[in-house]
């Protein structure tokens, strides 16, 4: 029944395939339908699907991602390099996506999984412990942004992806991933670092007690993710 809904309102138009998939569509069931018909669009209007979803990822559906690239915003009240790390953290992250999409690495979900809420528990507790960006955080950062491509490309495979266009499709949704998590660093900086970071009170108190909450969450999924 619900097959035979979701493909008349594919069939209307268009548009309805891409409100479909942005809702957030994920099982295996409705993602052969969803793709079957983005087959039959232009590459142009499945790359523009495909960076929606992408950004749609991060962001809201992301919360895990969000706190990670909340965490290498705390440290340093700069915006260069957090720009800088977030480029490391890019870089990796496509590499394993694609890796991973084309099956040349294929990471079981239930070990990348806790491994991304213990990356971020980790870089919560060096904004507490280190005081200081050091320059070994971009090796970090680029260590765990291989962790985080593979599960990026669980989601990715989940969905779905269009034959006729899947490398197009493949480079949006990195690219809809990256803006979402740009929107992420420019809002944070804009609403409270750049205005706070000078102050005295940022790094004793500001850091520390954002890190304790950020490390409290990750450890909770952290358990979630490996027991229940």
């Amino acid at each position: 029944m619900k097959c035979r809904f979701i493909k008349s309102l594919l069939h209307y138009s268009k548009s309805g395939c891409m409100l479909l998939l942005i809702s957030g569509i994920s099982t295996k069931l409705y993602a052969h339908v969803v793709v079957g018909e983005l087959e039959k669009m232009s590459k142009t209007a499945v790359g523009l699907v495909y960076l929606q979803l992408g950004y749609q990822h991060i962001l809201p559906l992301g919360f895990d991602h969000i706190l990670f690239v909340l965490c290498l915003l705390l440290l340093s009240p700069r915006l260069k390099p957090v720009l800088w790390q977030a480029t490391a953290f890019t870089l990796a992250h496509s590499v394993t996506l694609g890796l991973t999409i084309y099956h040349v690495i294929t990471p079981p979900e239930r070990i990348v999984e806790p491994v991304i809420a213990l990356s971020i528990m980790y870089v919560a507790l060096e904004n507490i412990l280190s005081g200081r960006l050091k320059t070994s955080r971009i090796g970090v950062v680029f260590l765990f942004g291989l962790i985080h491509g593979m599960g990026f490309a669980g989601a990715l495979e989940q969905l779905g992806l269009p034959r006729d266009a899947y490398l197009i499709s493949l480079i949006m949704f990195n690219a809809g991933i990256e803006l979402g998590q740009l929107t992420i660093i420019l809002t944070a900086y804009f609403l409270l670092v750049k205005w706070l970071g000078n102050k005295p009170y940022y790094p004793r108190l500001i850091v520390p007690s954002l890190s304790i909450v950020i490390i409290i969450i990750a450890g909770y999924w952290t358990v979630q993710r490996l027991f229940l």
